[in-house]
C-alpha cells in the first residue's frame, strides 16, 4: 500500500533548539584588517582540526581559514572568497570557519562554517585531488540541502523517505572521512551524507531509527514497491527532536523525530563506516550498491559511557583493532567519558571519565585525547589490559634558545583546553606531536611535551598592544583557573621587560619583570590581579611596558 504522507509541521527546518546544547569544536573566529589573499602566518588561534599528508604537510583547520605548514617555519593560510562558485576549478577557499578536515593519500577535504544571521550555518565543502602540489586547485560544494518538496531521498539505487532540510542554519559538517570511494560527513541537522566520488552525486543515508539495534537497507524484504521505486519500509529520517512536536502523518501513524540520525563524528574504512551521533554509535558494512547493514549501539543496552558521541577514532596494535569514542551525557546513567570496544562494538568499556574529549588520535601503541583540561596519553603495551594508565601532559610552553645568547623566545598556550592533537611520526619531523587550542597551534620538540613550538597569529609585529581588549579575567585565555591578557613587543626586544600596572588613578597595581634568559618566563601577560593576588576593579588600566630604553604606553580596559 502506498503511504500518503503529510507533513503536519514546516518543511522549513530552521535548527533543533529544544536540544540542550550543540557539542561544538570549532569557533568562527571574525578577522579585521586581513583581506583574502594569502597570508603568511595564522589569521586565527583558534585550531580546530589538524592533519597530517604527504612528507611534509600539515594542514590546519582554523576559525578564519586553512592554513598549511609546508616545512618546519612556513605557516600560509590560504586565499579566500566571499563568493564562492560551485563545480568550478579554482584557487580560492570559502571565509569561514574550517570545522572538518579528511586526507586521504593526495586528497584533502574541507568543510567551512560561517555566522548567519546570529546562527552557525553551513557554508559548503572543497575538495583536492592535488592538494600535495604547489598549486592546489579546488572544487566547491554548497552545504547539501533538499528541496522543499523532497520527501523520498534516493540511496543505494533505492529510496526512503525523509524530512527535507532546506536551510543551512545548524547544518554544520562536524565530521568527515574518506574510504571505500565515499566521502562521509556529518551534520547535527543535516544527518549522514556522503558524496559518491566516481558518479558525483551526494546522498542522504539513513540511520536506525532511535529505538531500533540495527537497520539493513541491504535485503530485498525490507522494501515495497512504490511510484517512485522501492522504498524502505516502516522508516522515516526525521532529525527533529522527538519532543518538538514536529510529526509526519501517514495513513498509520505519527512518526516523530529522532536523535539518532543528528551526526557528530564519522570514522571510515575499507567496507566498513562508524557514525557517532546524539543517540549511541553505528557500525555499518557497506554492500552492492553502497548500501549499508547498520547495528545501533546505545548507553543503556552497549555500555557506552554517554549518548552524545562527538569523536571516533580506530587504533590497530598487536593484532587487535580498539575503536574509540568521545561521548557525552544525555542523562541519568551517562557521563562524559572514554568509551573503546575490542570487539567492533559488541561490548564496551569506560575510561577518563568526567573528561569533556573532543577528538581521539591513536596511532599503533599510543592514544592521545583531547581535552577541557589538557592533552591525556596512553602507551598501550597490551590492548587487553582495561586499566589504562593515562598521563596529562602539562601545558604546552616554549622555551626554544636565540643563538649562544643564553636567552630564549619564550611563549605559552594559555589554555587548558586542547581540541585536536595529531601524533607526528614522519622522518621530516620526526616523532613529535601537534596540538591545536583556542589559543594556537603547537608542536612538541619531544615525544614528552617538554618544550613546544608555538605558532599563534600576530595582527602587528611592529606594535605595542594588549590582546584581547577589553579583557576579562573570567573569560579570556583561561589557564588552571586564571584568564590572562597579553601584550605584543616589537619583534626585536632585550632579554629583560619591565611591566608596571596603574589604575584610573596613577596608582600602581601591579609590577614583574620578564626575563628572557629564564627558560620558565613565559607570554608577556597579566592575570588580572594586583600585587596582593586581588582581581582588579572594571575600569581602564595604564600599562607601563620598557625595555631597551624603549618606554611603550598601554591602555587596556577591564571587565569581569
Amino acid at each position: 500500500m502506498k503511504l500518503k504522507l503529510i507533513i503536519l509541521g514546516i518543511l522549513l527546518f530552521s535548527g533543533l533548539r529544544a536540544q540542550p546544547f550543540i557539542p561544538a569544536k570549532f569557533y568562527i573566529s571574525p578577522v579585521s584588517g586581513f583581506d583574502s589573499s594569502a597570508f603568511t602566518g595564522l589569521k586565527s588561534n583558534s585550531i580546530s582540526e589538524i592533519r597530517l599528508q604527504g612528507d611534509s604537510l600539515v594542514w590546519i583547520g582554523t576559525g578564519a581559514g586553512l592554513t598549511v605548514l609546508r616545512d618546519t617555519s612556513s605557516v600560509f593560510t590560504l586565499k579566500t572568497t566571499s563568493a564562492p562558485e560551485e563545480g568550478t576549478l579554482t584557487d580560492l577557499l570559502p571565509e569561514g570557519a574550517v570545522s572538518a578536515l579528511a586526507v586521504s593519500g593526495d586528497t584533502l577535504f574541507a568543510a567551512f562554517a560561517e555566522d548567519k544571521n546570529g546562527q552557525t550555518a553551513g557554508s559548503g565543502f572543497t575538495y583536492s585531488v592535488i592538494s600535495t602540489d604547489s598549486s592546489i586547485t579546488w572544487k566547491y560544494f554548497k552545504q547539501p540541502v533538499d528541496a522543499a518538496g523532497d520527501s523520498l531521498a534516493p540511496f543505494a539505487k533505492r529510496f526512503f523517505k525523509a524530512l527535507p532540510i532546506t536551510v543551512t542554519e545548524n547544518n554544520i559538517t562536524y565530521d568527515a572521512s574518506m574510504a571505500g570511494g565515499y566521502i562521509w560527513v556529518t551534520s547535527w541537522a543535516g544527518g549522514l551524507r556522503r558524496y559518491n566520488i566516481s558518479e558525483n552525486v551526494w546522498e542522504r543515508v539513513p540511520l536506525p531509527l532511535d529505538g531500533d539495534q540495527t537497520l539493513n537497507t541491504c535485503e530485498a524484504a525490507a522494501y515495497e514497491d512504490a511510484e517512485a521505486g522501492q522504498v524502505l519500509k516502516d522508516y522515516y529520517l526525521n532529525p527533529r527532536d522527538p519532543w518538538d512536536g514536529i510529526s509526519v502523518k501517514s495513513e498509520d501513524a505519527l512518526v516523530y523525530g529522532q536523535h539518532n540520525h543528528k551526526g557528530f563524528s564519522v570514522l571510515a574504512y575499507a567496507d566498513t563506516v562508524w557514525v557517532g551521533t546524539a543517540n549511541g554509535i553505528n557500525r555499518g558494512i557497506l554492500g552492492a550498491n553502497g548500501c549499508i547493514n547498520w547495528k545501533h549501539y546505545v548507553p543503556g543496552i552497549n555500555s557506552l559511557s554517554g549518548g552524545f558521541v562527538v569523536a571516533l577514532a580506530k587504533q590497530e596494535y598487536l593484532g587487535y583493532r580498539v575503536i574509540w569514542a568521545a561521548t557525552l551525557s544525555t542523562g541519568a546513567g551517562e557521563s562524559m567519558a572514554i568509551s573503546y570496544s575490542l570487539d567492533d562494538g559488541e561490548t564496551w568499556q569506560t575510561t577518563l571519565a568526567g573528561e569533556r574529549a573532543y577528538n581521539i588520535e591513536a596511532r599503533d601503541s599510543l592514544v592521545f585525547v583531547s581535552t577541557d583540561n589538557g592533552l591525556w596519553k596512553f602507551i598501550d603495551e597490551n590492548p587487553l589490559d582495561l586499566n589504562k594508565p593515562w598521563a596529562l601532559y602539562k601545558p604546552a610552553r616554549q622555551a626554544l634558545p636565540i643563538g649562544s645568547t643564553g636567552a630564549f623566545t619564550t611563549d605559552e598556550i594559555l589554555s587548558n583546553r586542547v581540541v585536536t592533537a595529531v601524533y607526528e611520526n614522519r622522518a621530516f619531523y620526526s616523532s613529535r606531536l601537534w596540538i591545536g587550542t583556542d589559543d594556537g597551534l603547537g608542536r612538541a620538540l619531544d615525544i614528552h611535551g617538554e618544550n613546544w613550538e608555538i605558532f599563534r597569529s600576530n595582527y602587528d609585529r611592529n606594535k605595542v598592544y594588549a590582546y584581547p581588549n577589553p579583557f576579562s579575567p573570567y573569560n579570556h585565555n583561561l589557564l588552571n583557573g586564571d584568564g590572562y591578557v597579553r601584550f605584543n613587543t616589537a619583534v626585536r626586544v632585550s632579554f629583560v621587560i619591565n611591566m608596571d600596572i596603574y589604575n584610573f588613578a596613577f596608582e600602581k597595581v601591579y609590577s614583574e619583570v620578564f626575563d628572557r634568559r629564564i627558560r620558565s618566563s613565559g607570554a608577556l601577560k597579566w592575570s588580572g590581579r594586583d600585587q596582593d593576588g586581588n582581581y582588579v576593579a572594571n575600569g581602564t588600566y595604564f600599562i607601563r611596558i620598557k625595555y631597551d630604553n624603549n618606554v611603550n604606553w598601554v591602555k587596556l580596559i577591564v571587565v569581569k
